[in-house]
């Protein structure tokens, strides 16, 4: 036979209702923010882009050299990158046909900044 749950403290429980919401709560622009930075982060084979990029000889590699890496045709390693770059967590400049990427000075600590302690 089941048991009973218990009650609840209805006294505790009124008490606990209504409370203003603490200062460093998310406002809705920065939880919007981070909802868009952590999507672009949300995808291991972009993970895998950035780890590859941040670990490159001087902190920068050339498209043509991430296909391989990750397994997959250029067209979609561009478009993680485009999504990364977007984001704002790779910067990227272009050097004859090849784009380079380098991740982005503070870029993860500012999201880490968003983050409620």
């Amino acid at each position: 036979m089941a048991s009973a749950l218990p009650l609840l403290n209805t006294e505790l429980d009124a008490a606990a209702c209504g409370r203003p919401v603490p200062a460093e709560a998310l406002s809705d622009t920065q939880a919007a923010e981070l909802a868009t930075a952590l999507k672009a982060l949300a995808d291991p084979t972009r993970l895998r882009l950035m780890s590859i990029v941040a670990a490159s000889p001087d902190g920068e590699a050339c498209a043509c050299d991430l296909t391989e890496p990750v397994g997959l045709s250029q067209p979609t390693v561009s478009h993680h990158l485009k999504v990364l770059t977007a984001a704002g967590f790779l910067t990227r400049t272009k050097r004859g046909t090849w784009a380079y990427f380098r991740v982005t000075p503070g870029a993860v600590d500012r999201i880490a900044a968003l983050l409620p302690r």
